[in-house]
């Protein structure tokens, strides 16, 4: 198995199990957590290098949430969380990795909050 498809399998299982606040490299403290406590998707999506919003721009529904695109890795390789399909898509000098995940954090609930309130 490659290097890009471990690096997009680890991140489809840390948002589908979760990630605690010691392997996320965050103060527990500041958050009233212990260090072994899930991190929520707000958290999560506080490190994210760039979110871009899938909108309905019919006119029944013009501006309508549908979902994101997240980037968490740029630069080698690229790495987009995808909530309108459930995968994690990873790109590399033309190779190409995805894994499926259950968004166990509500990454997708939070970005259409976000979308929302104007980001």
């Amino acid at each position: 198995m490659s290097t890009l498809q471990n690096h997009v399998d680890h991140i489809a299982q840390t948002l589908t199990a979760g990630m605690t606040y010691e392997d996320a490299g965050m103060d527990h403290e500041e958050h009233g957590a212990e260090p072994t406590d899930l991190i929520g998707g707000y958290d999560y999506l506080s490190d994210v290098l760039e979110i871009k919003y899938m909108t309905n721009d019919d006119d029944e529904g013009a501006g309508e949430y549908l979902g994101a695109r997240i980037l968490v890795a740029f630069g080698g390789p690229n790495i987009w969380i995808d909530t309108t399909t459930r995968k994690v898509e990873g790109y590399w000098w033309g190779d190409e990795a995805t894994a499926d995940y259950t968004d166990g954090m509500d990454i997708d609930g939070v970005c259409a909050e976000l979308y929302e309130m104007g980001e």
